[in-house]
């Protein structure tokens, strides 16, 4: 038995210890109560995935917002001990996604089908930069910057009007005889053409009407007829919303003008434009011999909501055993928010496999990446089932999510109008207005004003940032959408993630926002090197990025930064999903910006589909770079969650999951390794990153401090034993000498005050 002076000192140790919870076990967590007026709290069952940081309680397709609370966490590492105080409490709330069932009888009924405008033809490609610049010339243009190559529809100008990125093309003079001339090569049958005004912040011009003129050498010209009469276009009223001019008949011929013939009054002529056209066969290649753009036998069109529905619903019958649908929440308007998963052992994290992820379509209108996941997935299917060994490999070792379309009610808005008549922002925003690539939580600001006012950096913390508490106000101005997505990530480990966008052609990666409010600045992370070892992998194998001869899309040249950039080195973005992901969460994201053409015409999906395919793939596998390991308690040998992983020399740590599993993405290379975890005594090693595509393992296991020990001892009514009374009496003497020590040391001081204030 202990003797009295030692359970004295227990007493007197464990004063204020008994209210908190012994380790190993969860905190009481309170949600809110709906149907009780006082909104009285309930106790939540204990959960197998990690805490969610966010205090919020989550059910499928619903959030509801919990009150924040202030909890303060001393977590030992091996230099002073860091406190972080957190503004909403972490619950142990089991977050789940049911299965979802595709069949007819589940579909809603009362969206409303609405099928875009039919084209007779496709667009050449002048938005899409198939057309290139030397097909494109004028009559006349005022400079370089408004020549016949920014004649492009959608193509977007620069801040200042004046510079070489311009947005339209303009003829010098202001007269019925200026045209924009377009050489398609070889005979093409020409059904229409879409025109836009010019694009600009300061001026407003546009081409009121128009005629048409068609010629096979470029010197002979015939204009286009209604009957018997030259036919006179309808065109713009404004600089953004694309026209349809549809010919009375279809033309055969190589070469089509635009001929302005009234404009803006207040203005001048300028446009944009797409000529619609079908190559005729070339005389010189014999029927079938002109190669596929793609082997791969996938659905190659648009899909709306209900057409999406059906792919994930086909995906899932050819391979039931590796995939599952589920959905994280819904839209404004009711519609699901899909994903579809991807493993050997769907709808289970199984220890030591990391999670990755692909989210899609956050602008409605930017639809190529909903259409490669679509594609995607049809894909690893197909190449499953034959055995490809590369795709298998990352089903068995990777848990692979594909979000299409988080914005399903811009799309259907975008979908609507037709791939060449949404323009440029038709569909971006969500049903309420909200742009969601800057709905997210701005925890920079958060980051950046802890580190300006808090005087012991010892105290700031790098990783894991707590939502604003106005932020999970239910009267915050967040989308749905976004919610549920934040819901998701934290309920699933993610260690990997990229978003798709459209309208450019580059990857950026984080930071996004820059820290002064700057427009653009270099902003890195503490990860920099390895975000652009990402960005790099993606960038490098894409068909198009990877051209050093292509064009660039609109107004800023990527090519001379590789085609990526930091993303707050491009422009500003607060509240992006890849800053939330880095500073909320274990994951690292980047942004792919997949094609100047935000909408591409479906007849271009296949070879944007070749273009990006190895660039999918490639990205998944770096999932596996770095280290990986599972935290266990020496003694016990159970899996120890949220144990804090910090890599010398760089600032930012990542946290285990629920099972003591974790994932730390690093480039090759040397790194000193500390884990430690509340109750434990913190551990280091150094673990070595090979160049191979695989992880090194790097386990740890760790020990319960006395004090924690003695904790969970005493919970259990159990007797101390020698080792630990031993330890125990040791704290006491050490405890002992330092106060002795400090009372020495004060006594010294007021004596030596007390001589010299009676000289």
């Amino acid at each position: 038995m202990a003797s009295l002076w030692t359970l004295l000192f227990l007493t007197a140790l464990l004063a204020g210890v008994r209210c908190t919870p012994a380790a190993g076990t969860d905190p009481v967590p309170t949600t809110l109560n709906p149907s009780s007026p006082n909104h009285t709290a309930a106790a939540a069952p204990r959960s197998s995935t990690r805490p969610t940081p966010t205090g919020r309680k989550v059910t499928a397709g619903k959030t509801t917002v919990l009150p924040t609370t202030t909890t303060t966490t001393t977590t030992t590492t091996t230099g002073p001990p860091v406190k972080t105080t957190a503004k909403t409490a972490r619950l142990n709330t089991t977050i789940s996604f049911r299965t979802e069932d595709l069949s007819e009888k589940t579909e809603r009924r009362w969206i409303k089908e609405e099928e875009p405008p039919a084209l007779e033809c496709p667009p050449l490609g002048l938005e899409s930069l198939r057309v290139k610049d030397t097909q494109l010339q004028a009559s006349s243009f005022q400079r370089r910057g408004l020549g016949p190559h920014r004649g492009r529809l959608n193509i977007q100008s620069g801040v200042e009007d004046g510079d070489i990125y311009d947005g339209a093309w303009c003829a010098l003079y202001e007269d019925k005889k200026q045209w924009l001339q377009v050489d398609a090569l070889r005979a093409t049958r020409f059904t229409g053409v879409i025109i836009q005004g010019r694009t600009s912040l300061w001026s407003w011009n546009w081409v009121e009407t128009f005629k048409i003129q068609f010629s096979n050498d470029s010197i002979t010209w015939k204009t286009c007829k209604n009957g018997t009469q030259e036919a006179v276009f309808e065109g713009n009223q404004d600089t953004e919303t694309p026209v349809l001019a549809e010919f009375p008949e279809s033309t055969v011929a190589r070469y089509i003008r635009i001929n302005p013939q009234t404009w803006f009054k207040n203005g001048t002529i300028c446009l944009r434009a797409e000529v619609l056209g079908c190559a005729l066969p070339d005389p010189n290649i014999y029927q079938g011999q002109e190669p596929e753009v793609t082997q791969d036998k996938l659905d190659f069109r648009h899909h709306n909501y209900k057409e999406m529905r059906k792919v994930l619903k086909s995906v899932h019958e050819a391979c039931p055993d590796i995939t599952r649908i589920y959905s994280i929440g819904k839209s404004y308007t009711g519609l699901k928010l899909y994903v579809m998963e991807i493993s050997d052992n769907p709808g289970k994290h199984e220890l030591g496999e990391p999670e990755f992820r692909y989210v899609a379509g956050i602008h409605g209108n930017e639809v190529l990446g909903r259409e490669l996941m679509l594609n995607l997935m049809q894909f690893m299917c197909q190449e499953y089932k034959r055995g490809n060994q590369r795709i298998v490999r990352l089903v068995k070792e990777t848990r692979i999510h594909l979000l299409p379309s988080m914005n399903p009610d811009g799309y259907e808005f975008a979908y609507k109008k037709g791939s060449e008549l949404s323009g440029w922002a038709l569909g971006r925003y969500s049903y309420e207005g909200i742009d969601m690539n800057h709905n997210f939580a701005d925890l920079n600001t958060v980051m950046w004003n802890a580190i300006e006012l808090e005087m012991d950096k010892s105290k700031l913390i790098n990783h894991y940032f707590p939502l604003p508490e106005q932020y999970t106000s239910e009267e915050a101005f967040v989308a749905p959408e976004t919610r549920a997505v934040i819901s998701w990530m934290e309920a699933i480990p993610f260690v990997l993630s990229a978003n798709f966008h459209g309208g450019e052609l580059v990857v950026t990666y984080p930071f996004d926002m820059t820290r002064d409010w700057a427009p653009r600045e270099l902003t890195p992370t503490a990860d920099d090197s390895f975000f652009r070892w990402l960005a790099t992998v993606y960038a490098s194998t894409n068909h198009v990025m990877s051209n050093p001869d292509r064009r660039h899309c609109h107004n800023f040249d990527f090519i001379r930064h590789n085609n990526i950039i930091n993303g707050a080195n491009w422009h500003t973005v607060p509240g992006s999903m890849n800053d939330f992901s880095y500073l909320h969460t274990n994951c690292f994201e980047v942004t792919v910006e997949l094609s100047c053409d935000k909408f591409p015409h479906a007849s271009e999906l296949p070879i944007e589909w070749e273009n990006n395919k190895e660039s999918l793939l490639v990205y998944m596998e770096q999932v596996h770079r770095g280290i990986k390991g599972v935290i266990r308690d020496k003694d016990t040998d159970a899996g120890i969650a949220d144990a804090i992983i910090k890599v010398d020399d760089i600032d930012h740590h990542i946290r285990s999951a629920a099972d003591g599993d974790y994932w730390r993405l690093l480039n090759p290379g040397d790194h000193d390794v500390t884990v430690s975890a509340e109750g434990y005594i913190p551990s280091s090693r150094s673990c070595r990153v090979e160049y191979e595509h695989y992880p090194t393992i790097c386990d740890f296991r760790l020990t319960k401090t006395p004090k924690q020990r003695l904790r969970e001892i005493l919970a259990k009514g159990g007797k101390i034993p020698k080792d630990l009374q031993l330890r125990l009496r040791q704290l006491r003497l050490r405890k002992l000498r330092t106060t002795t020590k400090t009372l020495n040391q004060r006594r010294m001081a007021q004596r030596a005050r007390a001589r010299r204030s009676h000289r």
